[in-house]
């Protein structure tokens, strides 16, 4: 292995703090690495691997879809392109969606759309957008700047213009930052590289009055929550109120890279054909991918029983009663916040045959695949509490 990961130093741009892991293979919440050693993900790809490995619907959509066509350019239609387009739609409170190939790109993607609706139907030269401090939207220079975070940010000075940034959770700070060049809010539900802190009821539902109110387009970030992360299909439906637009990614394609950003039409119909492109974005092979993850989480009882494993996990990690230490979020992503650094923690779980994540310096994350059992959450706290007792 340790010539593999030499390997790796030499040839790739060093981009990434990898851990000196080698993975070969995955079956269910289960990943091997190469010299055959097991670990217990309750990472999942950062929350992309909804269905965990080897799911059966998703390899036979895969090498099915192989066999035929992989590739088609967005000149042409392709099937699974329209039926997945039908699914987000039917399902959603949305009527269009553009294909794309990432989380980041569905950002961009957003971002370009509420300009142009900005531009053209609000009149606005210099259209401006409302982002949250502490939110991550992704890497690429617009998202980045939607980014309210300075470590993110620094090295890639100067950042767009026309980005304005409010507090998390606190509406008197959007309001007094609204005006009359605003042309959109982006929000996640649940900020994940913040922390994984959720929004507040009263946040999201004065936030939708607010934008409903002044005509200014509220754009909903899923790339982690969505596609029954959080128990819901997207998790803006735990408040009870429809954005105007919608970033998804992550776990739409099980493990395939995809991405989608939706909007309603009102505001969709300020593209028009050539303002935006995406070569590879609505390639059967994803989208085949896409349909049978969609299929499988819509299935009965799907969400009742994530809910039911996050409670369960909520629990488990809460009976640890460390003191000091928060334990929030939904479904099955949570952050479990310590008063000091976590990366020793998530060493010794690796070491132990678990695999975990941060979100910040101080908070591990939790998102398992979607299909974990009782008893391998058992098994991830049984890991954690030991790793815990061993860094005292």
């Amino acid at each position: 292995m340790q010539n593999l990961i030499e390997k790796s130093k030499k040839y790739k741009m060093n981009t990434y703090a990898s851990f000196d892991i080698v993975l070969e293979s995955g079956n269910g919440s289960t990943l091997k690495d190469i010299n055959g050693k097991e670990y217990l993900d309750f990472v999942s790809g950062i929350a992309v691997n909804s269905l965990g490995y080897g799911q059966t619907d998703i390899l036979k959509a895969l090498v099915g879809q192989a066999c035929m066509l992989t590739h088609c350019s967005n000149l042409y239609l392709n099937l699974n392109e329209i039926e997945l387009a039908e699914k987000l739609v039917e399902n959603s409170c949305f009527d269009k969606v553009f294909f794309c190939n990432s989380g980041t790109e569905s950002v961009e993607a957003a971002i370009k759309l509420a300009k142009k609706y900005g531009k053209t139907q609000k009149n606005i030269d210099t259209p401006e957008i409302i982002s949250m401090k502490q939110s991550f939207h992704g890497r690429t220079l617009g998202a980045l700047t939607a980014t309210g975070q300075d470590k993110y940010q620094s090295s890639f000075t100067p950042l767009l213009s026309g980005f304005n940034y409010a507090e998390f959770n606190n509406i008197e700070s959007v309001k007094s930052i609204i005006n009359e060049k605003t042309c959109a809010v982006i929000i996640e539900i649940i900020q994940g590289e913040g922390g994984i802190l959720p929004a507040t009821t009263d946040f999201i539902k004065e936030l939708r009055e607010i934008t409903q109110d002044k005509h200014i387009l509220l754009i909903i970030d899923e790339v982690q929550t969505g596609i029954g992360r959080t128990g819901k299909l997207f998790a803006h439906q735990h408040y009870g109120i429809e954005p105007d637009i919608m970033t998804l990614a992550k776990g739409l394609g099980g493990g395939v890279p995809i991405g989608a950003m939706l909007a309603k039409d009102f505001v969709a119909n300020s593209f028009i054909a050539g303002d935006h492109a995406s070569t590879f974005g609505g390639n059967p092979l994803a989208c085949g991918a896409a349909i049978a993850v969609l299929d499988k989480i819509l299935s009965d009882c799907f969400f009742d029983e994530v809910k039911a494993k996050g409670h369960y996990l909520k629990e488990r990690l809460l009976e640890l009663n460390i003191e000091n230490t928060e334990v929030r979020g939904m479904g099955l992503m949570f952050g479990m916040e310590f008063s000091f650094p976590v990366k020793p923690i998530i060493e010794k779980c690796i070491e132990n045959g678990l695999l975990l994540i941060g979100a910040g310096a101080n908070v591990i994350r939790f998102v398992p695949p979607l299909i974990i059992e009782f008893e391998e959450i058992d098994k991830a706290v049984d890991i954690l509490q030991s790793a815990l007792l061993e860094i005292k």
